[in-house]
């Protein structure tokens, strides 16, 4: 659309499947990412039927024409790369369009310039980016996940399912198809990106989960378990990016029960580990159910016959 300087009303495409998601007859049904370019430019997308390129005749013949004046007279080049192919298609294709018509006035380009040009819209200020569309659920910590990466989002919004944009540089995050969180996007594998303005007032508002009843929960297992969470709580600026360890681990009492949860916490402490995956992988490999000689036994040195004594240094 560049080339041409402007938008059109409609775009008429193939039927392939990477556009069309539902080749339907009457109500063919586009793909997220292409509704997304027609989105960007205004412009409405309907594509053939299938296996009707009746329905785009006049591309079909165009194909044709730029096929035996253009392609035919490079067919004899070598061109190294797409860039090359680009060049010297561009060298040839004002010869083919300010070529005179056998049977009608002026040429492909005078007839551009009359009627096609004058009815294209103007073209958005930036253009459009490839973009990938999925989609996720607001946690409870107003966080969603992106390629193991959490992103924020206004905490009103926490428990809903919405949809996230990506493109290389940026993570835009829609509900009901309007933006409400845009972010750069980040490579780091377990990071957080956080927006003050999208965390609640005092932390509290988004649901009734709070530092102290996750504490109280914990101490109601055992005191180890409640001290792990106050320590999993303390490892994030903002102890909200806690939450889903805590719930994590509070939730391993279900399987294991709460007595082989408070041994393995116990244990945990012990080792300074500090993460919830360690208490998940004492329980699974049932460290918690060996027993420990809490106190240390004094070593002392085992006989043996070359040992020396203080008479061989008389």
């Amino acid at each position: 659309m560049y080339f041409y300087g402007g938008v059109p009303q409609l775009i008429v495409p193939d039927n392939p499947r990477a556009l069309v998601s539902n080749a339907c007859r009457y109500e063919p049904q586009i793909n997220e990412t292409v509704h997304d370019f027609a989105r960007h430019y205004g412009v409405s997308i309907l594509p053939a039927r299938p296996y009707s390129p009746q329905d785009k005749a006049s591309a079909e013949s165009a194909v044709q024409v730029v096929t035996r004046w253009i392609v035919a007279r490079l067919r004899h080049q070598v061109l190294a790369d797409v860039h090359a192919a680009d060049a010297a298609l561009s060298a040839l294709l004002p010869s083919l369009n300010e070529r005179p018509f056998q049977k009608l006035d002026g040429s492909r380009a005078s007839l551009f310039a009359a009627l096609d040009s004058p009815a294209l819209t103007s073209l958005p200020a930036q253009p459009w980016q490839w973009a990938i569309f999925r989609t996720v659920k607001a946690h409870i910590d107003y966080h969603v996940e992106v390629e193991r990466h959490r992103y924020s989002v206004p905490h009103a919004l926490v428990g809903l399912e919405l949809q996230v944009r990506i493109t290389d540089a940026l993570v835009e995050v829609l509900h009901r198809g309007q933006r409400v969180a845009c972010h750069v996007r980040s490579s780091q594998r377990g990071g957080l990106t956080t927006r003050d303005e999208h965390m609640p007032a005092a932390h509290r508002a988004h649901k009734q989960w709070t530092p102290e009843r996750l504490i109280h929960w914990g101490q109601g297992i055992g005191a180890n378990t409640g001290q792990f969470v106050v320590q999993l709580l303390h490892r994030f600026r903002h102890p909200e990016h806690g939450y889903r360890s805590c719930l994590g681990l509070l939730s391993l009492a279900k399987h294991y029960g709460p007595q082989r949860l408070e041994a393995a916490c116990t244990l945990a402490l012990e080792l300074h580990a500090g993460h919830y995956r360690h208490v998940r992988e004492i329980l699974f490999n049932g460290r918690d159910l060996i027993a420990r000689n809490h106190s240390a036994p004094e070593w002392v040195a085992p006989a043996h016959e070359n040992l020396r004594g203080a008479a061989n240094y008389q």
